[in-house]
C-alpha cells in the first residue's frame, strides 16, 4: 500500500499546542502516513516558537518560511506564494491546518488551488464579530476545507448554518485539552512559583494582546489603572506579549505599572501552563486561555464583547466580560470574595482528540 503523504502547517504558539499531539498521533501510523511539518515562521523568535517546540516534543519543522512580519495581506501573499513551492515539490495527499491565524487561511488557499485536500482541526468556532482577522481566517478556512474537525457542539451547528455538509464534519474534541492531559507532569514539576516568590492560589494571572485592548492609548492607560488596582488584592502576574510591551513604551505607560505588577517576558508552556493551574483567576482576551482554564477549572474572566468559544461560559468557568475594565474589576472582586462560577469539563476533552483526527484521516485519505 502506499504511503500517504500529510503536510501539518504551523504558524504561531497556539498552533504549536495543537499540532504537537497530532503529530505524536501521525507518528504511531508511520507505515501508512509520511507526515511533515511546515512552520511558516508567524512566531519566531525563541519565547514565541523555540521554547515551544523543544517542550511540547515537536519534531523540527521539515519546511521553515521565515515569514513573520508585515500587514494582514502581505504575511498571507507571502506564505501562500511560500507554500505553494513546497505543495509542488512535495505533492502532498493533504494539507492539516488548525486554528484562525493567517498560516491556517493561506495555507488553505494555496491547496485548495492545487487540488489538495485540506483538513481544518478547531473548525466551526465563530465570534460573530468580522472586524477580528481571525474571524475572516476560520470561515475562509471552513468554506474550502474538505474535513472539519471540531471542538465543541457550538462548531457543528455553526458549519451547518452555512450549509457545509454533515459528511464533512467531525465533533473530535479538543487537541488543546491534549496537550494538557500529555504534559500533566510536567506542568506540575514547573518551579515557576518558587522562582517568582508565589503562593498557590495568591496571585493573578493576566494576559492581554487583542488590537481593542492595546493598541489605544486611552484602553492602555484604563489598563494599567485596572492592573494597578487589581494588585492591591494580591499580585498581577502578566506576561507580556511583545505587542503589548510595544506599545506600554510608544505610550509612555510602561513606568505607571506598580511593583506588584509581575512584569515576565512571555513563558514557555509548562510555566505559563503552572501559573494558570494555581491562580486564583485568570483575566484575559486570549482564545485558547479559555479552554484551559475550563479544563483546570481554574476561574476565567474574559476582557472581549464576544467569544468564538461559547462552551467555556455554557459548562465551564469561564464569564465573557465585555471591555468595561471597573465591569472586569468587580467580577475580580466577586471572585476574591469567594463567589466562584462552577464549571464542569466539555464532552469529549479528554486527551484523544489527536487520535481520533488522525484514524479518520487514515481512513478518509
Amino acid at each position: 500500500m502506499k504511503k500517504r503523504k500529510i503536510i501539518s502547517v504551523v504558524g504561531t504558539r497556539p498552533n504549536f499546542i495543537k499540532v504537537a499531539p497530532i503529530c505524536r498521533a501521525l507518528a504511531t501510523f508511520g507505515d501508512r502516513i509520511d507526515s511533515l511539518l511546515c512552520h511558516t515562521g508567524q512566531h519566531s523568535d525563541a519565547t514565541m516558537s523555540e521554547v515551544f517546540f523543544q517542550e511540547l516534543g515537536m519534531p523540527i519543522p521539515d519546511f521553515f518560511l521565515g515569514i513573520n512580519n508585515g500587514t494582514h495581506a502581505e504575511i498571507t501573499g507571502r506564505i501562500m506564494i511560500e507554500f505553494e513551492k513546497i505543495l509542488v515539490t512535495e505533492k502532498p495527499d493533504l494539507v492539516l491546518v488548525v486554528g484562525d491565524v493567517n498560516s491556517t487561511m493561506a495555507c488553505a488557499l494555496a491547496a485548495v488551488k492545487l487540488g489538495i485536500k485540506v483538513a481544518h482541526v478547531e473548525a466551526g468556532l465563530r465570534s460573530g464579530d468580522r472586524s477580528m482577522p481571525e474571524e475572516i481566517n476560520r470561515l475562509v478556512t471552513d468554506a474550502i476545507a474538505d474535513y472539519l474537525f471540531v471542538t465543541e457542539k457550538s462548531g457543528m451547528e455553526n458549519l451547518q448554518k452555512e450549509g457545509v455538509p454533515e459528511t464533512k464534519i467531525f465533533f473530535t474534541g479538543n487537541v488543546m485539552i491534549d496537550t494538557l492531559v500529555y504534559l500533566d507532569q510536567k506542568i506540575a514539576a514547573s518551579d515557576v512559583l518558587a522562582r517568582l516568590g508565589l503562593e498557590p492560589g495568591r496571585y493573578i494571572l493576566v494576559t492581554f494582546h487583542r488590537p481593542s485592548n492595546v493598541d489605544d492609548g486611552e484602553s492602555l492607560a484604563s489598563l494599567v489603572r485596572f492592573l494597578n488596582n487589581t494588585a492591591i488584592e494580591l499580585p498581577v502576574v502578566f506576561p507580556i506579549h511583545p505587542r503589548t510591551r510595544k506599545n506600554l513604551k510608544e505610550f509612555g505607560l510602561m513606568g505607571d505599572l506598580v511593583p506588584s505588577v509581575i512584569l515576565l517576558e512571555p513563558l514557555g508552556y509548562l510555566d505559563f501552563q503552572a501559573l494558570t493551574r494555581y491562580s486564583k483567576v485568570v483575566v484575559t482576551d486570549s482564545g485558547g486561555i479559555q479552554e484551559e482554564t475550563t479544563f483546570l477549572g481554574v476561574q476565567c474572566l474574559t476582557v472581549r464583547e464576544n467569544t468564538e468559544r461559547p462552551v467555556t461560559i455554557e459548562v465551564g468557568t469561564n464569564q465573557l466580560c465585555g471591555t468595561d475594565l471597573p465591569v472586569v474589576a468587580r467580577k475580580v472582586g466577586e471572585i476574591l470574595s469567594g463567589k466562584e462560577k462552577q464549571g464542569t469539563i466539555p464532552e469529549m476533552w479528554d486527551g484523544n482528540a489527536a487520535l481520533r483526527i488522525v484514524k479518520i484521516l487514515v481512513d478518509l485519505t
